[in-house]
């Protein structure tokens, strides 16, 4: 591969440059790579973040120089006139900003582009900022903790929303959690979410404390997991699925079956869990987008 080459892609012209840099010195992956995985992921990748004010978090000179990495919410403004932004409050201080909307293959391979190794969507459509279209879990080990913790807690969340009818979906951080989505797509808003999720949170580490923590403080994580249920915050992105993540090796937030999270709870072997660009794409092969009901599955929060 060119080290930079003028491309189109579905009629617009993107120029795509470093494209032999190493940004994965571990494991040699480089920009091209990172690029190419991107435009082949697009079809189930882009409407999970299509209408989403997104964050990027870029990693210029690669993943281990943190120093150069940054978050940007703001859209840049050198961006080609084809890129779509919305103007979302983005909090007190910064007030409305305009927001990367990615609504296509072209504006991802831009994103791309751009050393944007990390995709933060926000959990709500910028025509409606205040209504989230899902309810959030992130599950976060404290170690020695780790992601078979991670799958045991999952699996209570499923239990315990599956008792009232409702489905939820999980998906691997593509670090060392796991993250337990609940679809809503109807007419809610973060002030019924939020203090949902945290009461949820709160309920799992009454039951059992000497596994689950809900509060914040890194003092009481150690060898428990953190439900992490603050995500659930208008001005607040999570992961994309599919997002590749800034870690040693090209791992990526991936959808799983409840059985894959069963097995690992079972056995204990977290390696399983973990999926990488090259896989990913073959996990959609073969199983199409695991997460699509997300996006279209009708739920209602049960009263607590």
């Amino acid at each position: 591969m060119a080290t930079s080459q003028q491309v189109e892609v579905e009629g617009r012209e993107l120029k795509l440059t470093n494209l032999d840099k190493v940004l994965y010195p571990k494991a040699g992956f480089t920009k091209g790579e990172m690029v190419d995985y991107y435009a082949k992921v697009a079809p189930a990748m882009v409407p999970h973040l299509s209408g989403r004010a997104v964050t990027l978090r870029r990693f210029p000179e690669g993943v281990d120089d943190l120093d150069a990495a940054f978050f940007e919410k703001r859209c840049p403004k050198h961006r080609p006139q084809w890129v779509k932004t919305a103007r979302v409050e983005a909090g007190p201080h910064a007030g409305k900003i305009d927001f990367c909307v990615c609504d296509g293959l072209p504006t991802l391979v831009w994103m791309a582009q751009l050393a944007s190794i990390e995709l933060h969507p926000s959990l709500s459509l910028t025509r409606a900022p205040n209504r989230p279209t899902v309810l959030v879990f992130d599950l976060d080990p404290g170690p020695p903790a780790d992601v078979v913790d991670c799958c045991r807690v999952g699996l209570r969340l499923r239990e315990l929303f599956g008792h009232f009818g409702v489905e939820a979906f999980p998906k691997t951080s593509g670090s060392k959690g796991l993250q337990v989505y609940v679809p809503l797509n109807n007419k809610t808003s973060y002030d019924v979410t939020k203090p949902f999720a945290k009461a949820i949170a709160q309920l799992l580490e009454k039951q059992t404390p000497d596994q689950v923590v809900s509060k914040m403080k890194k003092v009481e994580r150690e060898g428990k997991v953190f439900v992490d249920w603050s995500q659930n915050h208008q001005r607040k992105t999570t992961i994309a699925v599919y997002s590749l993540r800034a870690r040693e090796r090209p791992t990526v937030s991936t959808p799983v079956k409840w059985d894959e999270v069963e097995a690992v709870a079972d056995s204990g072997d977290a390696s399983t869990l973990v999926f990488e660009a090259d896989a990913v794409l073959e996990r959609i092969e073969k199983h199409g987008d695991l997460f699509a009901p997300v996006l279209e599955l009708v739920q209602e929060l049960p009263e607590l």
